[in-house]
């Protein structure tokens, strides 16, 4: 039984790392305001959960293992509201979204098409 904790946990630690790694990316490669805080909130729920759940596996049933449940419900409660109150903020402020349009010829309607009531407007 020790054996299956310990290779979950070690799997728990890499797909963590894993998920830190492509938040990180993904803070440096979006192209605007709303995708960055997306990247950091996977970056932190389930990077950051994974690392702690993996952490969990590998201490055992101590007091340890208790102290870091706690702290992955709070990572998990601190970072939605924090992620909610920027992105709350940012529209607020009047900060609009980066749309992305098609290229030329491609016969598919951008955001501006949306916005303006098109076809496809929800």
């Amino acid at each position: 039984m020790e054996l299956v904790a310990d290779v979950l946990g070690w799997v728990c630690l890499a797909a963590g790392g894993f998920f830190c790694v492509v938040g990180g990316v993904g803070l440096l490669r979006f192209p605007d305001f709303y995708t960055r805080v997306h990247a950091a909130g996977v970056t932190d729920t389930f990077g950051a959960g994974l690392i702690l759940a993996g952490l969990c596996l590998q201490s055992g049933a101590t007091l340890n293992t208790l102290k870091m449940l706690l702290l992955l419900g709070f990572l998990w409660l601190a970072s939605a509201t924090t992620a909610h109150a920027l992105v709350k903020a940012a529209q607020a402020g009047g900060l609009e979204p980066k749309l992305v349009e098609p290229p030329p010829g491609s016969g598919a309607k951008g955001g501006a098409a949306r916005e303006a009531g098109g076809e496809d407007a929800a």
